[in-house]
Parts: C-alpha cells; sequence; structure tokens
C-alpha cells in the first residue's frame, strides 16, 4: 500500500511535458492594438534572441489583434507585413481585426469597432480629426475606404484561425472546451472567454492565446495566456518555445524608454 502512494505521489503516471518538434523554434506574441513602439522592440529583441540561441527552423506567430486602441495601428500593420516578407511568420485574426474588416461594409460593425478602439486605429491613417468627428457613419466609411491602403486589408484578410505546432496550439481568444480542433467555431478562436479561461480540463494540447488581459502571463496546466494588455499597461509579452523549454521576452516602456527583459519558465 505505500509503495502504491509514493508512486502516485512521485508523479509515476504525469502527462509529458508540452514540446515543439526537433530542430524547431517558435515565438508567439501577445496582442499589439496598436503599440508600434513596443512591437518593433519586441521584434528586435525575438530576432536577437532566436540569433543566440543557434540554428533551427524558427517561426514567429502573432496572435491577433495588432490594431485598436493603441495610437498606431497602421505603423504595427506596415510593421507586421515587412516583418513577413523578412522571416517565417504567420498571423492569427482577433476579434478586433475581424470588426475593423467588417466595418467597411457594415454601419452597426463599424459602431462597435468604434466604440472598442477603431477611432484610434482609423486616425493612424491619413484621415483628418476634425472631417472624422462630424462625419457620418456613411462618411467614415468612405474615409476609411480611402485612407486604408489594400494591403493592409488583404493582410487582414488572409489571417489564421488557429496554428497547430507539436504539442501547442495556437488562437486568438481559446478554444470551446470538450469540442474537437476541426469542429471549433470561428467566433470561438476569436471572441470566448468563458468556459475556456478558467477551464481546467485536459485540452488535448497546450493553448496559447491572447484576447484576456492579465497582469502576468496566465501559465495553467492546458493554456498559456500572454496578453498583457499593451495599450494601458505599456507591457508587450512574447512566449518562446523550443524542445520542452519555455521563456518569455517583454518590452515595456520605463520613463519613456523601451525596455526589454527576459526570464525563463517552467
Amino acid at each position: 500500500m505505500l509503495s502504491k502512494l509514493l508512486n502516485l505521489f512521485a508523479g509515476k503516471d504525469a502527462a509529458p511535458a508540452a514540446a515543439v518538434p526537433p530542430g524547431q523554434r517558435v515565438y508567439a506574441v501577445g496582442d499589439v492594438h496598436g503599440r508600434a513602439d513596443l512591437f518593433a522592440a519586441l521584434a528586435e529583441a525575438i530576432e536577437a534572441d532566436n540569433a543566440a540561441r543557434g540554428p533551427a527552423d524558427s517561426l514567429v506567430i502573432l496572435l491577433g489583434d495588432l490594431v485598436d486602441r493603441g495610437p498606431d495601428s497602421a505603423g504595427v500593420l506596415r510593421q507586421a507585413r515587412e516583418w513577413q516578407q523578412r522571416r517565417a511568420l504567420r498571423v492569427l485574426m482577433g476579434n478586433h481585426e475581424e470588426m475593423f474588416l467588417g466595418s467597411f461594409e457594415n454601419p452597426e460593425i463599424l459602431r462597435q469597432f468604434l466604440r472598442h478602439g477603431g477611432r484610434e486605429t482609423l486616425l493612424s491613417y491619413p484621415i483628418d480629426p476634425a472631417t472624422y468627428a462630424a462625419a457620418t457613419l456613411g462618411e467614415t466609411q468612405k474615409l476609411m475606404s480611402e485612407a486604408v491602403p489594400a494591403e493592409d486589408i488583404a493582410f487582414m484578410q488572409a489571417m489564421e484561425g488557429m496554428v497547430r505546432v507539436g504539442d501547442y496550439l495556437f488562437v486568438h481568444a481559446g478554444i470551446r472546451p470538450g469540442v474537437p480542433l476541426e469542429q471549433q467555431r470561428g467566433a470561438d478562436l476569436r471572441w470566448i472567454r468563458e468556459p475556456f479561461i478558467t477551464s481546467r480540463d485536459d485540452l488535448g494540447c497546450t493553448v496559447v492565446y491572447g484576447h484576456t488581459i492579465y497582469d502576468r502571463p496566465e501559465l495553467a496546466a492546458s493554456r498559456i495566456g500572454i496578453d498583457t494588455g499593451a495599450y494601458d499597461t505599456g507591457r508587450l509579452t512574447a512566449l518562446g518555445l523550443e524542445g520542452t523549454s519555455r521563456w518569455l521576452i517583454e518590452t515595456r516602456v520605463e520613463d519613456g524608454t523601451v525596455i526589454v527583459s527576459q526570464r525563463s519558465i517552467a
């Protein structure tokens, strides 16, 4: 009896640690929300970290919500497009990109978009603030169509719903527990909170997500949340993965200067 108890507490049957395949390295970036300053510094820090760790097939995954709320969504989209031309980079669609795209045609979606940071997004393009302030919804749609470049629209339209690498699944908001991955709804991938963010279920993989803001990265058994509220807190977080190793890279503003920090996690 005693030996059985010892085996139980020793974790004899514990599940193996999540891993990415040998020879691969992955970086996931949380919600940028228009913080082009933090994003530029984080991209530079990721490339420096990747070079320092030696050769690997490295991939960067942006978890969505590049736009809205922060001051320079146009700059973030431009930086992401340019970065994708230089390296392997995949981008997930967040709920804010979904709203942005829908706003060009649907006035009700435009109302929602503007209430949730869309004003800042539009004014990061060459739109005169006074003209915007006086515009009707229809006129705002016309201003958008004239100011937002086709490259940005095509870039957002090409964003993905999920990316799977080894034992990790990367999504914007989360998944619905108990539903097979191939049956997950796009709306849940971009919008879900409950029951996902408090789930203690075995999700069949380790889900890396943004969308829900945490004071510090959420490191649960089957979930890793890395949205640290860049637009409000001035902190943008990335997760690095290689084999079973995990580490965090963060850019933050201190006294007007962008600072980079890094630490390993279990």
